[in-house]
């Protein structure tokens, strides 16, 4: 008999010392969709080596997802920038292949909703691609409905699918 050993699951705030790994997670899964750096995706944002700083800013929060003391995912919510005061955004959602299918990405989003309800939102912003047919799905199940079109200022100019949520 074999013993196996216990897998270890983690959800918590990012920390200075995660931003190589999830910059490296954003990068792994944006390569596996397609999603290059030369178009308007999160893995061309200038901040993407630094996200710890980038939600330490008020009213934003970042999980990361260790499996096995190992980051493998992570999403937060933020403020939207150019936006009007009451909207945040649903940002950075990726997880790797070993976490999908868990609900660990309907988890985090929940979680980052239930914050940003906490900060006074009242509406949650998110862009993506229709190439990420799981995520949306996940994002229509929760309540995000489509518009038709941007909102704020995110640079993220080829995410055609375009989301909102009242909260």
């Amino acid at each position: 008999m074999t013993t196996s050993t216990p897998v270890r699951l983690v959800v918590r705030p990012i920390t200075a010392k995660d931003n190589v790994a999830i910059a490296h997670v954003i990068r792994t899964v944006s390569t596996e969709h397609g999603l290059t750096a030369d178009k308007g995706y999160t893995v061309s944002d200038p901040n993407l080596d630094t996200l710890f700083q980038l939600y330490s800013k008020p009213h934003s929060a970042y999980w990361v997802v260790e499996l096995n003391d190992q980051i493998a995912g992570g999403g937060g919510v933020a403020p939207l920038q150019g936006g009007e005061a009451d909207v945040c955004e649903l940002q950075k959602m990726y997880f790797l292949p070993v976490l999908r299918g868990q609900g660990l990405a309907k988890r985090l989003a929940l979680q980052a909703l239930d914050f940003a309800r906490q900060q006074g939102f009242r509406r949650c912003y998110l862009e993506t691609t229709a190439s990420l047919q799981q995520a949306i799905g996940l994002y229509e199940h929760l309540g995000f409905e489509h518009i038709d079109h941007a909102m704020g200022d995110t640079g993220h100019g080829d995410c055609e699918v375009t989301m909102l949520k009242m909260l």
